[in-house]
């Protein structure tokens, strides 16, 4: 269900009162043919999306399947072809390549963090640095490349981060309250909470009541001491300025998981084209 209101809304944006290119210069009876090519090496995610896209435009379109999630590609290789109704080809293509090339270039992007990590028990994580309504394909496409989902918004897991901290008056009194305001509204939820120094983390694991610790912009060094001062007592996140060619040596400190902004915010879109046959 959310998959078909998501592609319904973003076709009504795209085709409003019509297709007027098709509409002007094809039958609406034409048939055709198309195939997905690929441009660029990565990993493919986004079929199954695509799928549902010509699906929802024409039921009786064929779609043959030749690559899938999770796949690793090249230049030159076919993912798909698809052959039906031209109309609906041409009206779901742009759509479809949207969103196969964003989720591409998340999923390779991905791959590339979660290898520099092997041997490490660390494991990647998204953020809630997503775009607007896109955001369950770009936690998707995280998944494909290998990665695993942070919370997905607000409403499914407590995270207390600095500047709630402050608004609450402090780690104790936001802890404090966090509990109560869980038992009250009778909820089950697992409790995160970002510490900014050692000093915090200390007063955190004093304090209880938490679930993981988020290490915020630490130094090497000190993700490295934090990880041994809550000796598994807790999760541990690291968080901030996390990079590819820093990645190896946070997971190197021990820590549990690291949360990846990039993920999201700053991959490279894979080049994919839909020809006509």
């Amino acid at each position: 269900m959310y998959w078909d209101n998501f592609i319904k809304q973003a076709l009504e944006e795209d085709i409003r009162d019509g297709d007027h290119t098709s509409h002007s210069c094809i039958r609406p009876d034409a048939k055709g043919k198309a195939h997905l090519l690929i441009k660029d090496s990565g990993i493919l995610a986004g079929v199954e999306l695509a799928q549902k896209i010509f699906y929802q435009l024409d039921p009786a379109i064929r779609f043959h399947l030749i690559i899938a999630d999770g796949a690793q590609v090249k230049p030159g290789e076919i993912a798909f072809e698809l052959s039906g109704n031209a109309h609906a080809i041409l009206t779901g293509e742009r759509l479809a390549l949207n969103c196969m090339q964003r989720m591409s270039g998340i999923a390779t992007l991905t791959h590339e963090y979660v290898k520099r990590v092997e041997g490490f028990p660390a494991r990647i994580l998204d953020t809630r640095k997503t775009t607007p309504l896109f955001r369950a394909a770009e936690k998707l496409a995280v998944r494909i490349g290998g990665g695993h989902n942070h919370r997905f918004g607000l409403f499914d897991m407590i995270l207390i981060k600095d500047n709630h901290i402050d608004y609450a008056g402090g780690i104790v009194a936001a802890i404090s309250a966090t509990r109560k305001y869980l038992v009250k509204n009778k909820l089950e939820l697992r409790v995160e909470i970002e510490a900014r120094n050692l000093e915090e983390v200390e007063l955190v694991l004093k304090t209880g009541g938490v679930d993981r610790i988020m290490l915020d912009n630490f130094s090497l060094e000190d993700t490295r001491k934090a990880v041994q001062l809550i000796n598994k007592r807790v999760e541990t996140e690291a968080s901030g300025g996390v990079q590819l060619e820093t990645v190896r040596s946070i997971a190197a400190t021990g820590v549990d998981f690291i949360s990846v902004g990039a993920l999201t915010h700053s991959y490279k879109s894979l080049d994919l084209s839909l020809k006509a046959m």
